[in-house]
């Protein structure tokens, strides 16, 4: 079976109503957006989803990345893995807009990181949906960050420190 084929997805947040729209139409209100030094923090509860009681997302525009962790329903439950996702970011005074480019990493902490969404990638850019420029700077950040995780020994707490970011990842 072939990898759906799908438009650009566009989010854009609106950091003074704390709200975040998706290219399909639909929005949510966040629980936590703020602006930090670093880049955006997010946290929005899914309710729709039986495992996860909500996710934590971080907008990294320096190094082009988000963060994405879903918090497990259960306490006694073991997390998954943290998703890094290459993406184009792009913000004003009160706007932030991101560009999924389609491929990242999953960290699952103290194993070694694995490129994820590959095919997807391939899809798009063979549907054109995904224009070269960005695939390129999808790989290019990709690799880059894997590269630099490993060196860290795929310890994302270092790795943030590394960017000057001294908050606990994922967030309490």
């Amino acid at each position: 079976m072939g990898a759906v084929i799908t438009p650009q997805l566009v989010d854009i947040v609106d950091t003074l109503t704390a709200e975040r729209s998706y290219s399909s139409g639909s929005s949510r209100h966040l629980r936590t957006c703020q602006v930090e030094p670093w880049g955006l923090r997010m946290e929005y509860p899914t309710p729709e989803d039986p495992f996860a009681d909500s996710e934590v997302t971080w907008l990294l525009p320096e190094t082009g990345l988000r963060l994405t962790h879903q918090r497990p329903r259960s306490r006694h439950a073991r997390g998954g893995p943290t998703v890094l996702t290459a993406v184009r970011v792009q913000r004003d005074s009160r706007t932030w807009r991101t560009t999924d480019l389609l491929l990242g990493l999953a960290v699952p902490g103290g194993t070694s990181a694995r490129i994820v969404r590959s095919e997807e990638f391939a899809a798009a850019i063979a549907g054109q949906v995904l224009r070269p420029g960005d695939a390129d700077l999808a790989l290019r950040t990709i690799h880059r960050t894997l590269e630099e995780i490993s060196r860290h020994r795929h310890d994302l707490g270092a790795w943030l420190l590394a960017h000057g970011i001294y908050e606990p990842w994922p967030p309490m």
